[in-house]
């Protein structure tokens, strides 16, 4: 049956766009739009006053799925329980009245062969973008399982979807509390200070807390602890170290879109014959170098590769390895650091929309480097943050995998949700 005949309403955005305020409520664009789900990561904000107006011809609701119709036509994402938002440009919305398709369930029947089957057919090709009319979406023609089963599968894929989500969840929870751990001991130097007042450092065993001096003194580029030495990055760091890889050699390619704003993670490199780009192992940290990659955060710890493998991608990624006794995870940190941050984008040249920044003067950042017990003791504890956040990511991918093989054989009929517990027991154990 259609959409229409379904019982799903298509609502339209307004073909307007709100000023952005520095609080207020989300105005969802496509880009927040990833993997069904709705990121609020760099989201624009927009005021009360113009919430109310743009939501007066549509107020998103739970279940409510968000459909593209330009650009990425016919990617999707789901609108959660108690987000109060407003649907920007080039987006629609589908709403299910629940008389022949359960509201939760309609989330997955848009992620269905079915659904990508139409998208092909009604895809207006464009010059510049691709695009779906309004108008015709509601014919869409979509196999639609009887009531009963679409509870059940919305039931199985939500579950698996919010294991994915809490997997995601945890990795942030983890990479916080490793850029907490890296600020207090390298910038604040917290243990430093408590020392120095004659107090235990907080949530430290006595014999890493003594690894710490109770006093700082002076050095070239100002104060630090006593027996550290403050350098610039140029001689703490390798940039763009040198790596073995032929010209036509076909190694693991990351290109800038691999990489996150947020989250060490990158998406899974493609096979590609090596031209000219930048080369990187694991344990090496991409950069961006240029604007806006830079500024919007793009950064990354590789850990994605098989041993001994080189891999290659964009120039416009500076490489930082930590010589030692800093352990490689600390890089990583420091790109995530404000004031590391900052300098670099503060610091970039060249003219307008191309700005990027120089190595180096990258290199001139002053780092603070501890000995090499307490570096060691430092790389102890991020690198087991790391191990578990790469565990949990390659969990998370599985479920993905999982996921995305069962939706279309449940909903076409193919595999009903009671014969799928031996698969999710296999990729879970």
């Amino acid at each position: 049956m259609t959409l229409r005949e379904a019982g799903v309403t298509l609502i339209d955005c307004d073909h307007r766009t709100p000023r952005t305020a520095e609080n207020g409520y989300p105005y969802i664009a496509i880009p927040q739009l990833k993997d069904g789900h709705i990121h609020l990561d760099g989201v624009r904000r927009i005021s009360p006053a113009d919430y109310f107006e743009w939501t007066k011809k549509l107020k998103p609701q739970e279940h409510d799925v968000i459909v593209v119709r330009r650009c990425s036509s016919g990617d999707s994402a789901v609108i959660p329980a108690k987000l109060e938002c407003a649907i920007g440009q080039n987006l629609v919305v589908l709403r299910a009245d629940g008389r022949h398709v359960y509201p939760p369930f309609l989330r997955w029947l848009v992620r269905g062969p079915d659904w990508w089957n139409q998208v092909g057919k009604y895809i207006n090709v464009g010059a510049v973008f691709d695009s779906l009319k309004c108008r015709e979406i509601p014919h869409f023609e979509l196999r639609v399982p009887p009531l009963p089963v679409q509870r059940e599968i919305a039931s199985l894929l939500g579950a698996l979807d919010d294991r994915i989500a809490l997997l995601h969840e945890t990795n942030a929870t983890l990479e916080s509390i490793a850029q907490a751990l890296f600020k207090s001991w390298f910038v604040d130097f917290d243990p430093v200070r408590a020392r120095q007042q004659g107090l235990a450092p907080e949530g430290m065993d006595e014999a890493t807390a003594m690894l710490f001096p109770d006093e700082f003194e002076e050095s070239e580029l100002g104060l630090v602890p006593r027996g550290w030495r403050l350098i610039p990055l140029s001689k703490a760091f390798e940039i763009n170290p040198s790596r073995k890889l032929k010209r036509g050699e076909t190694a693991p390619y990351l290109d800038m879109a691999s990489v996150s704003t947020q989250g060490h993670i990158v998406g899974a490199p493609i096979e590609r014959e090596f031209g000219s780009g930048t080369k990187f192992v694991n344990g090496d940290t991409l950069l961006a170098r240029i604007t806006p990659c830079l500024e919007n955060g793009k950064t990354a710890y590789v850990d994605c590769l098989p041993d001994g493998q080189t891999g290659w991608g964009s120039t416009e990624f500076v490489i930082l390895r930590p010589q030692p006794p800093l352990p490689s995870y600390y890089a990583y940190l420091l790109c995530r650091h404000g004031a590391f941050r900052n300098f670099a984008i503060q610091s970039m040249s060249g003219t307008s929309g191309r700005q990027r920044i120089q190595n180096d003067v990258l290199g001139r950042y002053p780092i603070a480097v501890p000995p090499p017990a307490l570096a060691d003791a430092f790389g102890q504890v991020v690198s087991g943050l790391q191990s578990t956040i790469a565990a949990n990511h390659a969990t998370a991918q599985t479920l993905s995998t999982l996921r995305d093989t069962l939706l279309p054989r449940l909903i076409s009929g193919q595999l009903r949700v009671p014969e799928t517990e031996s698969q999710i027991e296999e990729a879970t154990a």
